[in-house]
């Protein structure tokens, strides 16, 4: 398991027990004989259903990506890209700078294509633009289902 996937697991099972802790308390208020602690109970119990399903489409954008990702390490097809990294593993955020314009052009030349996406996506990310990184991904996934 690398390390990025063992610290999802890691914050994925502390947001779990942090949202079930939370969700015993929104039973406890809502047991209260008082309205307005039932009202808190209720709103309580709400938060742990914007967490869960928060984790559930982190999870699943994750997964989607490496799947993705594997299928283009199967056929030999990861983008090439030319800058360098640094001792950390990071990009060299100059560099892939002045390489992004040519995946940028490139998905507009094939926009239908989901590579051109991916490797778009992980160029932005290169750039620092996590934002844009991740629309490109979801942009990925979403032609590589049709």
């Amino acid at each position: 398991m690398t390390g990025a996937k063992l610290g999802a697991v890691v914050m994925t099972a502390l947001v779990v027990m942090y949202l079930a802790l939370l969700g015993q308390q929104g039973i406890l208020f809502f047991n209260q004989p008082n309205p307005i602690s039932k009202a808190m109970g209720v709103f309580i119990l709400v938060l742990p259903l914007f967490g869960a399903w928060g984790i559930w489409s982190e999870l699943r954008f994750g997964l989607a990506v490496e799947k993705l990702g594997k299928q283009l390490e199967a056929e030999d097809a990861w983008p090439r890209f030319k800058f360098s990294t640094l001792p950390s593993g990071r990009a060299n955020k100059a560099e892939a700078l002045q390489e992004f314009p040519e995946y940028q052009e490139q998905t507009r030349q094939d926009p239908e294509n989901w590579r051109r996406w991916f490797a778009l996506g992980l160029a932005y990310d290169a750039c620092g633009n996590r934002k844009l990184a991740r629309k490109a991904m979801r942009k990925a996934i979403a032609l590589n289902q049709r």
